[in-house]
């Protein structure tokens, strides 16, 4: 007869369903390959805060009026950058040239936070949309729960500000 293990008073069981697939982190690094910067179904929209715009207004000495105006659009009652011309509806972003982002140092926070979105940040979406066509994923530094779990809560209703 085998004997349960007592369990600490006051203590709740963890589900396993409740241990996140990266709960021992996940290796990833930049490798410049642009392939994130090129619309697959949904995720086609690159999204601005506030902050993002006056970023790349900056970036581009612009005014933010001017900034909005020329290079974003609205969907959903939310700031994005329009896509580049010709390629409605899921093309590559208009900053990518030569598979490199020009604007990488003013870059959207979207952009910043790749690939670590709430959205993506289970198993089986990171292994069939994550890392069946990122070069980066399994390569570079391993971030650890904390950083990712960080990053994700960071995303969390930020396109309010």
């Amino acid at each position: 007869m085998t004997q349960k293990k007592p369990q600490a008073k006051n203590s709740v069981p963890i589900k396993k369903s409740s241990i996140p697939f990266y709960k021992d982190g996940l290796q990833f690094e930049c490798q410049g390959s642009g392939k994130c910067c090129t619309s697959r179904g949904g995720y086609g929209y690159v999204y601005l805060t506030l902050k993002d715009r006056k970023r790349m207004a900056a970036h581009f000495e612009l005014t933010l009026t001017e900034f909005t105006k020329q290079y974003c659009g609205k969907h959903n009652g939310h700031f994005m950058l329009k896509e580049r011309s010709g390629h409605e509806g899921g093309g590559d972003c208009r900053f990518l040239k030569e598979k490199r982002c020009s604007v990488y140092e003013a870059r959207p926070e979207q952009c910043r936070t790749w690939p670590f979105w709430p959205e993506v940040l289970n198993a089986k979406t990171w292994s069939q949309e994550v890392a069946s066509f990122c070069p980066g994923v399994g390569k570079g530094k391993v971030h650890s729960y904390e950083e990712i779990k960080a990053v994700a809560d960071s995303l969390k209703g930020w396109l309010k500000d």
